[in-house]
């Protein structure tokens, strides 16, 4: 009869408890999810503009330009003693969700290569673009569609989509390759009336989170809408929508910025990213809106408590930024950086 060694048994078994460990995370790791993309897909996990070439219009600093002439007729034509308001949120408002959805094409819905009938098909890119079967349409009147291929980094935006049957008709669209800074053509709309990108102006969950875990900002400016335009537009817009003509109404376009001597003590963590990006970024006016209306994406994480502290900062705490010194004719690309 064979005599066992105790350590030979000891070792045994440690062989095997350690095989069956390794056979278990092997497991673990090929069910798990390859992306960090939070489980709705329709969320990127950085911002758009960090895709965009680095001297890009909306990721350059303006914290040290100019005011402009006109700044206080801007900010007392729309109204300096007005709340701000972030206009994203979670849940819903009016049956639909808060803030303007990004569709990611990331390879796990199939996607149908459509040619849009535009109203403004004069102004329009014809495409064709691509139409996922899980895409999200923006409620209320603008309805706005925004699809992105990180892949490939394009970028693809429709104003006031109507499906019918299988083509889509939609009042506008455009089409940006993420890789360059070329503008719309002059005098042409995009799928908002400035002319301008949507996607890398909005606020998204996860890219603030990121900042907040290094006391940061986004990185990028943000869009915003008034309600009254001038009927002119400024660089880095293209296209105004207005027949007012007064000199005391901000043009399309128009950058501001969150004055430097604004205390953000008192505010949460998450708006301070919010503000510290506005002072150091600013924000751009892409539409005609709700004054001082800053979008962003829809998600089920925000907390919409939190996002109201926004509205305690008043129009009065801003100021419009002279970008003539950064300016390019016919290109995003700002001038010295």
């Amino acid at each position: 009869m064979k005599i066992l060694n105790i350590n030979d048994c000891a070792r045994s078994h440690v062989i095997q408890v350690s095989l069956c460990l390794a056979v278990i995370l092997s497991l673990f790791t090929a069910c798990a999810p390859s992306s960090s993309l939070p489980p709705d897909s329709s969320q990127t996990r950085s911002s758009v503009a960090s895709l965009m070439p680095l001297n890009n219009v909306w990721k350059v600093p303006i914290d040290r330009l100019p005011v402009d002439a006109h700044s206080a007729h801007y900010i007392r034509s729309i109204g300096a003693d007005k709340g701000m308001h972030l206009d994203f949120g979670s849940g819903t408002y009016d049956g639909s969700a808060i803030g303007i959805p990004i569709t990611v094409l990331d390879g796990r819905s199939p996607v149908k290569l459509v040619q849009p009938q535009f109203d403004y098909a004069d102004e329009s890119d014809k495409g064709p673009y691509p139409i996922p079967t899980n895409l999200k349409i923006e409620g209320g009147s603008d309805r706005h569609v925004i699809i992105l291929d990180p892949a490939k980094k394009m970028l693809y935006e429709m104003f006031d989509v109507r499906p019918n049957g299988k083509t889509f008709e939609a009042g506008s669209g455009a089409i940006f390759d993420l890789t360059k800074n070329d503008t719309r053509p002059v005098g042409w709309t995009s799928a908002d009336a400035a002319g301008l990108p949507i996607a890398p102006g909005l606020v998204q969950y996860d890219e603030l989170m990121d900042a907040v875990k290094t006391s940061g900002d986004l990185g990028h400016a943000v869009r915003f809408t008034v309600q009254n335009t001038r009927n002119v537009y400024v660089w880095p817009a293209t296209h105004a929508a207005s027949d007012k003509t007064s000199s005391d109404l901000s043009p399309m376009g128009q950058r501001f910025r969150l004055r430097k001597d604004f205390s953000i003590e008192n505010y949460s963590p998450e708006i301070q990213v919010i503000l510290r990006t506005l002072k150091k970024y600013g924000m751009i006016l892409a539409d005609n809106g709700s004054d001082w209306f800053l979008s962003g994406t829809p998600d089920e994480r925000w907390n919409n408590d939190m996002l109201n502290e926004f509205k305690r900062v008043r129009g009065a705490a801003f100021e419009a930024v002279d970008t003539k010194g950064i300016e390019s004719s016919n290109s995003y690309s700002a001038r010295g950086f």
